[in-house]
């Protein structure tokens, strides 16, 4: 089974030929809804994949049809499904992973720092709540400080800037 990634969910059914609206789950939704394979289903085991036939509208009126949903009725079976995308191992959405919580965060020098929390999804970037019995720690999500993830493993490596830590 391919590596599948949660970036929307699908919230209604808008029209009569099978176009439904999505709330997206990621800030990557916009570049893996056109340009990776998509999967629609209650869950990764129970997904199949779909091709997206049109997109419709801007900003937060866009409604997307998916090939093969050609009604009112296939859109509205869709509602309370997600959408998934294909990704890689390496693919920076994997940072997001909600796989992650709980993971160990750990310095590049080998020091523990806590474990991950939550993942706040913020306007620049996304930032990790890092817990441990002392203190919380935000940490942002940018390629400056992330050094690894791994997400089968449930460790993330950073590398602290300076006060990042303080």
């Amino acid at each position: 089974m391919e590596n599948l990634f949660a970036i929307a969910k699908v919230t209604r059914a808008s029209g009569l030929n099978g176009e439904v609206r999505v709330r997206p789950l990621s800030r990557y939704f916009d570049n893996y809804i056109e340009d990776k394979p998509i999967f629609i289903g209650l869950s990764k085991d129970l997904s199949r994949e779909v091709e997206l036939k049109g997109k419709i509208g801007i900003g937060k009126r866009v409604r997307f049809q998916f090939d093969g949903i050609d009604s009112r009725i296939e859109a509205e079976a869709l509602i309370g499904q997600y959408v998934y995308a294909s990704v890689e191992h390496g693919d920076k959405i994997n940072w997001i992973a909600e796989e992650l919580l709980g993971a160990d965060i750990i310095t590049n020098d080998g020091l523990y720092i806590g474990s991950l929390a939550e993942i706040l999804w913020l306007p620049n970037n996304d930032v990790y709540v890092i817990k441990n019995e002392e203190r919380e720690y935000l940490i942002p999500v940018i390629p400056e400080i992330i050094e690894n993830v791994d997400v089968s493993g449930g460790v993330v490596l950073i590398t602290p800037m300076d006060g990042l830590l303080d």
